[in-house]
Parts: C-alpha cells; sequence; structure tokens
C-alpha cells in the first residue's frame, strides 16, 4: 500500500520505510503539497491524530502520522510532547538537535534519577471516520554525554543499559527493531496486514 506520511522529515520517512518494508512510503513533498500543521493537542495521541487527518482532508488517500518524544520523569516529563520544540520560544525557529541536547543535559545537571522513555503513537487514517492507531514506548536513561552518530535528535543520550549502548550507537537495523517508532510501525504495519482495504 502507498501511505503518506504526514511530515517533512526526511529522516523520518526513511526509518518508517526500513519498518515497513511491504509498503511505500512518501511524504507530502513528493506530491507536490506544502504540508504544515500546527501541533496543539495535549498529548502525543491528539497530535499524531491531529496530523493525519489534516493531511487525509488534504489528498483522501491513506494517511500515516506519529508523533513521538523523549520523556524524562525527573523532569516532570519534559520534554514530551514539545520534543522537537524543546527550547525555543514561541515564534522563533526550533533549536537544532546538538542543542537541544545540551540544553537537557544542561537541565539534568546534579540530577541522580536519569531515567527516561520515548513514545510514539502511530496513527492511520483510511477514511475520515475510519483510523487505527498504535502507542508504544521503550525505556532508558540520560547519559551525561553524547555517544554516537547514528540516528536522529536525542538518540545520542539515550542510553540502553542491556545493551550498553545509546540508539545512536546502534546499526539502523537494530533501532528499527527496538526503538519506540519501530515498535509502533511494526504493530501499524501488522494491523494493516488485517484490515479490508
Amino acid at each position: 500500500m502507498e501511505l503518506i506520511l504526514a511530515t517533512g522529515n526526511n529522516h523520518k520517512a526513511e526509518e518508517l520505510q526500513e519498518i515497513m518494508k511491504d509498503h511505500r512510503i512518501i511524504i507530502p513533498r513528493d506530491l507536490g503539497i506544502d504540508f504544515d500543521f500546527e501541533e496543539t493537542g495535549t498529548t502525543f495521541f491528539e497530535n499524531s491524530y491531529g496530523k493525519a487527518m489534516h493531511l487525509f482532508k488534504q489528498t483522501g488517500k491513506p494517511v500515516i502520522a506519529d508523533d513521538s518524544g523523549l520523556c524524562v520523569p525527573a523532569l516532570d516529563g519534559a520534554p514530551g510532547i514539545y520534543s522537537a520544540r524543546y527550547g525555543a520560544a514561541p515564534g522563533e525557529p526550533d533549536l537544532e538537535s546538538p542543542e537541544r541536547n545540551a540544553l537537557l543535559l544542561s537541565q539534568m545537571e546534579g540530577i541522580e534519577n536519569r531515567e527516561a522513555f520515548f513514545v510514539c503513537s502511530m496513527v492511520l487514517i483510511m477514511g475520515e471516520y475510519r483510523f487505527f492507531a498504535a502507542q508504544e514506548t521503550v525505556e532508558g536513561e540520560i547519559i551525561r554525554e553524547s555517544r554516537g552518530v547514528g540516528g536522529f535528535g536525542y538518540d545520542p543520550l539515550f542510553y540502553l543499559p542491556h545493551l550498553n549502548k545509546t540508539i545512536a550507537e546502534l546499526p539502523a537495523e537494530e533501532k528499527n527493531l527496538l526503538s519506540h517508532r519501530g515498535l509502533a510501525g511494526k504493530k501499524m504495519a501488522a494491523i494493516i496486514d488485517t484490515i479490508n482495504i
């Protein structure tokens, strides 16, 4: 199935294409659509559903969207749904990943509880009243300095104790097996295999 991913983020599209190999993932830009959606939801699901429905109404074709982020309990769940906009003042451009990571590390200074988890909420819209959702998490810790060059976003800071590696130190194939987006994407692929298109 051809799925339009409601994003302008090529990293997300490439990652999801690897996860959902039996389907073709395209982004609005591939269709000449200038896609923009203001995330005003209070949960990952609300933002994911909102993005997917907004693009579905523009295209009338199957749309998939995800909203994901990093949650740090010691920071009251921040950056959470604001992960991509973390540290940016309203109306200002988003910080680049290294700047967001530096900000997170500065806010974690002196904090012993380094527990953290990634969340991915994924929604597939097949019709105005027909949608499917999957939400997954992966748990880890925030280390004290960046490690690894793979992945993107907070991956160099997100440490998986059972592997003794950050997500950024994993090969893409391994990351896709255990990441929050990988887990949600596999659930969504399984859902697609069972629905009557």
